[in-house]
């Protein structure tokens, strides 16, 4: 039977839930792949929650044959960046697919033809709506176990995507080392200099209460920083607070670092990171509910957990390269220690960004994985 390619209308929600839990049906006997939540999924891809919808457009596209699933796709137009980046392109996401060229081909050619009728240029992916979703195919490092920060890929997505005639656009790279046990004498040296020299201090918090007043200063840092950044389109306060609702809850405080110019309460450095909860993910398949939640909050709460992933972290231009990082690695390090982590895993980053590549020298870091994302121009 040949394949049947269905748009997905936002208000079908029956077809959307089959969209956002194909990859966990997919992955079922994949002990690397770590599942999103579904509810969050969900609210991800819903026109009336998530505020990236007033700049963005998004079609989705389920692929069927013999009337099951076999795979899916997202087109989506950023208009902020395109128009910060003077592009018209499209972008490709939620992308899986079973090792059928047929199928491929008819879930790319519905997504190329959506685009095309929007008067997109150039198609480039996998990328979400903003850098603060899932980016990249995984390319390299198809044995390591994904964060939530990622999505996992079968091999033959990478063979898939490049016999479409689709090139390589842009690189990341993921880093795990080990945590130390104690800070290093370099760091501790540049740290406690640079504090003196530009009258920086670290902040730390017990409750979101404390870190309110800073949450909208981190998050305008965050634009300035990641300006450069490949793609990037800086966050409207709706996006801040959609994120500050979703994810500061999940934060462990201990694992949070601000650091502020002591003189004007400025911000101008930060790192977030969190416990790994692929683990728990993996356990949960996706689902909170009944019993999901548990292995969660064990990852979360628990003391089992050796590995902390560094989520966010962010410098002000004119404090790059003068030794802000060794702060946060003078407070980072001993309190990844303390909660008992062993290990730290970096998430992607741009391979062009040789400021972030940077900073693990010296802390044995390996480079265990890489994705790419993809670009396809259209005539």
């Amino acid at each position: 039977m040949s394949v049947i390619i269905k748009e997905i209308s936002n208000s079908d929600k029956a077809a959307k839930k089959a969209f956002v839990k194909f990859p966990i049906k997919l992955y079922k006997d994949c002990p690397y792949y770590v599942p999103s939540l579904i509810l969050d999924e969900l609210e991800t891809l819903n026109v009336e929650k998530n505020p990236a919808f007033d700049f963005c457009e998004m079609q989705l596209f389920l692929a069927y044959k013999d009337n099951k699933i076999v795979g899916r796709i997202a087109a989506i137009i950023n208009h902020n960046a395109n128009e910060i980046w003077e592009r018209r392109n499209a972008r490709f996401s939620f992308v899986d697919f079973i090792d059928d060229n047929e199928v491929v081909d008819a879930l790319f050619a519905a997504a190329t033809k959506w685009a095309i009728s929007k008067g997109m240029t150039a198609i480039v992916g996998p990328m979400g709506f903003t850098d603060l979703d899932h980016e990249g195919l995984l390319v390299h490092g198809y044995d390591k176990v994904s964060t939530m920060a990622t999505t996992y890929s079968y091999p033959y997505y990478k063979e898939q995507i490049e016999r479409l005639g689709f090139e390589e656009e842009v690189v990341w790279n993921e880093y795990r080392m080990p945590v130390p046990t104690a800070v290093p004498e370099r760091h501790q040296r540049i740290a406690n200099m640079i504090s003196q020299r530009y009258g920086l201090k670290v902040l730390k918090f017990k409750s979101l209460k404390q870190i309110t007043p800073y949450v909208s200063a981190l998050f305008n840092l965050l634009n300035v920083a990641y300006k450069p950044l490949y793609g990037f389109a800086p966050l409207t306060q709706k996006q801040i607070d959609y994120y500050v609702n979703m994810y500061v809850p999940l934060l462990r405080w201990d694992l949070v670092t601000i650091i502020i110019k002591e003189e004007t309460d400025e911000v101008v450095g930060f790192a977030i990171a969190m416990p790994s909860l692929s683990k728990g993910l993996i356990k949960s398949r996706g689902k909170l509910f009944p019993f999901g939640w548990y292995p969660l909050l064990r990852d979360l709460k628990g003391k089992k957990n050796k590995v902390v992933d560094l989520l966010l972290i962010g410098i002000a231009p004119e404090y790059q390269g003068k030794g802000v990082n060794a702060i946060i690695f003078n407070d980072f390090i001993p309190s990844s220690f303390k909660c008992g982590f062993k290990f730290a895993e970096s998430n992607p980053e741009l391979e062009m960004n040789n400021k972030v590549s940077s900073l693990w020298d010296g802390f044995d870091a390996e480079n265990h994985k890489r994705r790419v994302a993809y670009i396809k121009h259209l005539n």
